[in-house]
Formats: C-alpha cells, structure tokens, sequence
C-alpha cells in the first residue's frame, strides 16, 4: 500500500521519464542549451541524472522532502532554458512566443504542484 497520493507518483513518475529521455534523445536537449553555459553536452545529462534521481527520491519517505525543494530549486534554475528559448529562435524551435511563455508559466505551476507536497 502506498503512503502517498497516486498524484505524487505521477510526479516521480514524470520526472525519472523526462530524466530518461535526456540520455535517450540527448540531441533535443542540447538543442535548447543556452550557449553560455559551460559544457552542455554535460549538462543535458547531469539534469537527466538529476530528475531521475530526485523521482526516485519523491517515492520514499526519508527523501521526499529533500526531493521536493531540490525539485523546486532545479525548475527554477530550468528557467534559463525557457528564457533562452524565447531570446533565441533556434532554440524556440519555431514554436510560437505564446506557447513559450506558458512554458514558463508552467515552470511555476510544476513547483507549485511539488510544494503542495511538503505538508504530507
């Protein structure tokens, strides 16, 4: 039995995916990489690394507070892809500036969605 809402799971479950798919389709990742960040390529796969981790880590009850700020703490530092897509139109991959924008919007509505969390 779970100790935790189905919804957290999702969560965990979202993240350890998009983690994956760093590794899987690397290439879509660097492509949003802003260019003055040091080493992308590196750091497409310490974040996947670092998603899948912190999904594991929303799944057990020793961890899942830590996750969850850590979570919180990576969203926030993600925005500088989501602001880098709407300055570049290369890394915009053609996507209009109203979906960029709910990109960002939905940066706080996901750590939002992982500090709820932290009362259980």
């Amino acid at each position: 039995m779970s100790i935790y809402p189905w919804h957290l799971y999702l969560m965990a479950a979202m993240y350890i995916i998009a983690g994956f798919m760093h590794f899987i389709k690397p290439k879509a990742y660097l492509r949003i990489m802003p260019r003055y960040l040091p080493s992308p390529k590196l750091l497409v796969y310490l974040s996947g690394l670092a998603e899948i981790i912190l999904g594991v880590g929303l799944c057990f009850a020793v961890t899942k507070d830590y996750a969850i700020w850590s979570i919180i703490v990576m969203l926030a530092i993600f925005l500088l892809v989501h602001f880098y897509m709407l300055s570049s139109a290369k890394a915009g991959i053609n996507l209009p500036k109203w979906v960029l924008w709910g990109r960002v919007i939905l940066q706080f509505g996901l750590m939002y969605w992982a500090y709820i969390y932290l009362a259980l």
